[in-house]
């Protein structure tokens, strides 16, 4: 089980001030777990990329219009369009969570879209719905819109919001998308046994900073 929770992990490290350092670290653990993916800011998909050349079950993820969600679709688009040619092949997008908000369905389908087709056969797409912000009517709609654009997975949150991934968010978005569709749980994932209560919701990936020590069954801290 240890092993099937490693290859459900991105692998992540997404603050200002990290390092060249410290991202070829997360790389290299990355390597040495057969983490899914590795998930990093867009100013350190190259450098991820070319370090992870021989290891193509590792994927090189990204974020893109992180971490409000409030630049246009035209930027998310651009960004993503960034992204893939330095080496990304999985973005996760922040969704327009203010038009969300305001009821501008048109608008955040259009923003998701534009993202899903920058990135059409060449990356897979997390929608990032920061669920600590919604209602639960706010997040079954996020998750139709999502869908409904063509992505491939929804995410609960950045973890730079007021808030995690719950069990109950996950089981929610694992009914609304149904199937097919990939659940990622991001924020507050802080052990081998949140890990699991996630999984067993509904959740096929995790995000976490600190997926060594969540695999080796340690507790953790911090937001991530």
């Amino acid at each position: 089980m240890t092993e099937n929770i490693a290859g459900m992990i991105d692998h992540t490290l997404l603050k200002a001030d990290a390092t060249k350092d410290e991202i070829v670290k997360l790389v290299e653990e990355a390597k040495e777990h057969s983490f899914a993916s590795v998930c990093i800011n867009p100013v350190w998909v190259k450098t991820a990329a070319e370090l992870l050349a021989d290891t193509p079950n590792v994927k090189v993820c990204t974020v893109i219009g992180f971490p409000l969600g409030a630049s246009t679709p035209e930027t998310k688009a651009f960004e993503t369009k960034n992204a893939i040619e330095n080496g990304a092949t999985e973005v996760d997008m922040v969704i327009n969570i203010g038009a969300l908000k305001s009821k501008d369905d048109e608008l955040v389908e259009r923003d998701i879209r534009a993202v899903v087709e920058a990135a059409k056969g060449k990356a897979l797409v997390k929608v990032i719905i920061e669920t600590c912000l919604l209602t639960d009517e706010e997040k079954v709609r996020a998750c139709e819109l999502s869908v409904k654009a063509g992505a491939d997975y929804v995410k609960t949150s950045t973890g730079f919001s007021t808030g995690g991934a719950t069990v109950e968010d996950i089981r929610l978005m694992r009914k609304t998308v149904g199937p097919d569709i990939g659940v990622k749980a991001s924020g507050g994932v802080r052990s081998r046994e949140d890990a699991l209560a996630m999984i067993e919701a509904g959740a096929t990936r995790i995000g976490a900073s600190s997926g060594v020590k969540i695999i080796k069954g340690e507790q953790v801290t911090g937001n991530y």
